[in-house]
C-alpha cells in the first residue's frame, strides 16, 4: 500500500516562498556588489599610470593588487611625473575608505596633486595646497599621501608625508631603514596643515620604496611585523643591486603574508649614486 505524503500546510507554502523570495534577493544584491567592485576595480587600473618617468642613473617601477576577496578595492594609487622645472615628482596613497567612491576620489587627488605641481615644486607645499583644494569640496573622504621630488641636476630627493605609512630607504652597502621622516595629517581634514621637508642628497647608490598600508598589514599581521619583514626583503634587494622592477615585485610578494584583504601599491626609485656630488642634467627629451 503506498504511503501518501500529508498535505503541506499554507503556513509552509508561505515560507518556501519566501525563502525563494529572499534567495533571488540575495543573489540580485550579490551581482549588484560584483558588478560595484568590478568597476571600482576598472576605474582604478583605467586611473593609474602605464608609465613612470626616468633618467639616466635612476630606475623606476611600481605595481598593484587588488584585494584578495575583491571587497577592499578603490583606494590605492601611485603616480610619477616630469614637472614644470623638470624634476620628477613622485606620489603614492591611500584613500579611506573602498569601491566606486574611493576609486573616484583617488583620481581626483591624484590630477589635482599633478596640477598643483604645476605651479609649485616643493613637496611639502605641493601636499598643502591638495589638501586645502580637498577641503574645500567639503567630502567626507581622506587620504594617506607621501609626494617626492626629484631633482637630476642636483641628483637630490625630496620627500613629504600626510599621514602615510613610512617609505624604506636602502644603500648598497646593506644599510636599510624605515623612514621615519615627520609628517602632517592626512589630505582632506584640516585646512592649512603644514607638511615638513626632508632633503636627502644621494651621494651613494641605493633605493627609496614607498608602500600603501596593505602591503604591511593585514588581520593578522600588525603594521610594524610587515614592515619589519619589507624592509629586510629591500635591504636584500638593495646589496645584490636588483632592478627597480624586480624589487617591487618581490616587494609585492611580501604582502601575500598579510592575507592581502586590502589592495596594496609599490613604487620603487633605484638611483645610483652621485658622480662627484652633482650630475649634468639629461639631455631634453
Amino acid at each position: 500500500m503506498t504511503r501518501r505524503r500529508p498535505p503541506r500546510s499554507a503556513s509552509a507554502d508561505d515560507l518556501l516562498a519566501t525563502l525563494g523570495l529572499l534567495t533571488a534577493k540575495a543573489r540580485q544584491g550579490a551581482e549588484r556588489q560584483r558588478a560595484r567592485v568590478d568597476l571600482a576595480e576598472a576605474l582604478q587600473r583605467e586611473m593609474l599610470p602605464e608609465t613612470l618617468p626616468c633618467v639616466p642613473g635612476l630606475q623606476t617601477a611600481a605595481r598593484y593588487t587588488p584585494a584578495r576577496d575583491g571587497l577592499d578595492i578603490g583606494g590605492d594609487w601611485y603616480d610619477g611625473f616630469v614637472m614644470a622645472d623638470g624634476s620628477l615628482g613622485f606620489s603614492i596613497g591611500d584613500v579611506q575608505g573602498h569601491d566606486v567612491e574611493a576609486a573616484a576620489f583617488m583620481g581626483q587627488i591624484r590630477i589635482g596633486l599633478r596640477a598643483v605641481a604645476l605651479a609649485a615644486t616643493d613637496p611639502g607645499e605641493v601636499l598643502a595646497r591638495a589638501n586645502d583644494l580637498l577641503v574645500s569640496v567639503a567630502r567626507d573622504l581622506f587620504a594617506t599621501c607621501s609626494f617626492l621630488r626629484f631633482d637630476p641636476s642636483e641628483w637630490v630627493l625630496e620627500s613629504a608625508r600626510a599621514g602615510h605609512v613610512p617609505g624604506i630607504r636602502a644603500t648598497a652597502d646593506g644599510r636599510c631603514e624605515p623612514m621615519q621622516d615627520p609628517g602632517g595629517l592626512p589630505l582632506g581634514i584640516e585646512p592649512g596643515e603644514v607638511y615638513p621637508v626632508t632633503r636627502r642628497t644621494l651621494a651613494e647608490a641605493g633605493s627609496f620604496v614607498l608602500l600603501t598600508d596593505g602591503v604591511i598589514e593585514g588581520p593578522a599581521v600588525p603594521i610594524e611585523t610587515g614592515l619589519a619583514r619589507v624592509t629586510r626583503v629591500v635591504g636584500a634587494g638593495a646589496a645584490e643591486a636588483v632592478t627597480a622592477d624586480h624589487m617591487a615585485a618581490e616587494v609585492m610578494k611580501a604582502a601575500e603574508f598579510t592575507g592581502h584583504t586590502d589592495d596594496a601599491a609599490v613604487l620603487v626609485l633605484r638611483h645610483d649614486a652621485a658622480a662627484g656630488g652633482l650630475r649634468p642634467p639629461p639631455p631634453p627629451v
